[in-house]
């Protein structure tokens, strides 16, 4: 017992940068002691002692505010950082190393009696405010996004988010043009790292993928007009020296910015042109 209290401990402060001592993990992180009330009640269901398990279940959920139902399954060096509004039911298996923020559910979605709740592998990290329901697997090494509604299986490795959450996969390889692109609108979602996916900044990356492609394919058709003129000797049209005024800068435009508004400056502002 006093090595899986240890193991719990050591699992907090190996994850929890706030965390300062041991000692201060032991007497001040509802989710610990959760875990703790939880492994009593979980016993005592085991013993067939119900009525009992639902009591002290109840009074670590008093404590804590965290609710656990005495017949959840949760494996070895569980954490729940914060903790408060977290809900666990009655059927819901938990592996290794996972990590709960507060506000998670592990609900059911029908009233039928046998299987329910969801069953999460080795590793799984839910965010904040997420909510996986019915009896569904979320592989080894799953990530869950804040607020998302969890509500298919997912494989091993595979990070969601969204409602109802879709899985999100890696961001291709992008070109020097492309990043210019972004660069010049105050747009860094090419920089984000691997692990944290934007729907959002998926959508605008396309946007900017084809617009670099429609400026390409112009650009071509334009020179084929040309060459078409000179190799029959038509006349060029008037305004063909439009064709050559430089596009519309994006330099000052933004997003997203803390310090500026979203948008672009006014064509009095001074801003030059740029090709």
């Amino acid at each position: 017992m006093w090595q899986r209290v240890r193991e719990d401990i050591d699992g907090v402060f190996a994850r929890d940068p706030a965390a300062r001592s041991r000692f201060e993990i032991a007497l001040t992180y509802p989710g610990i002691h959760a875990i703790w009330w939880h492994r009593l009640a979980h016993a005592l269901w085991g013993w067939r002692l119900r009525l009992l398990a639902r009591l002290v279940a109840g009074l670590g959920r008093w404590l804590t505010g965290i609710e656990i139902h005495p017949a959840a399954k949760i494996g070895r060096r569980f954490f729940i950082d914060h903790g408060m509004g977290v809900v666990i039911g009655e059927t819901a298996e938990i592996g290794d190393d996972c990590t709960l923020y507060h506000g998670v559910t592990l609900g059911g979605t029908h009233w039928s009696a046998g299987k329910r709740h969801p069953t999460l592998g080795d590793g799984v990290v839910i965010g904040a405010g997420a909510k996986v329901l019915g009896p569904i697997v979320l592989g080894d090494g799953v990530r869950v996004g804040s607020n998302a509604v969890v509500l298919k299986d997912a494989p091993a490795g595979a990070t969601l988010v969204g409602i109802p959450a879709r899985i999100v996969g890696r961001r291709p390889e992008i070109s020097a043009q492309q990043a210019r692109i972004a660069e010049r609108l105050g747009f860094d979602a090419y920089g984000m790292a691997q692990d944290m996916p934007d729907p959002v900044a998926e959508v605008v990356d396309r946007l900017l993928d084809h617009v670099q492609a429609a400026d390409e394919r112009l650009m071509a058709l334009t020179q084929r007009v040309r060459a078409l003129q000179e190799a029959t000797g038509l006349a060029q049209d008037a305004d063909v020296g439009q064709e050559d005024r430089p596009l519309p800068s994006l330099a000052g435009c933004h997003l997203a910015d803390d310090e500026q508004a979203i948008g672009c400056p006014t064509p009095d502002s001074g801003t030059e042109k740029q090709a």
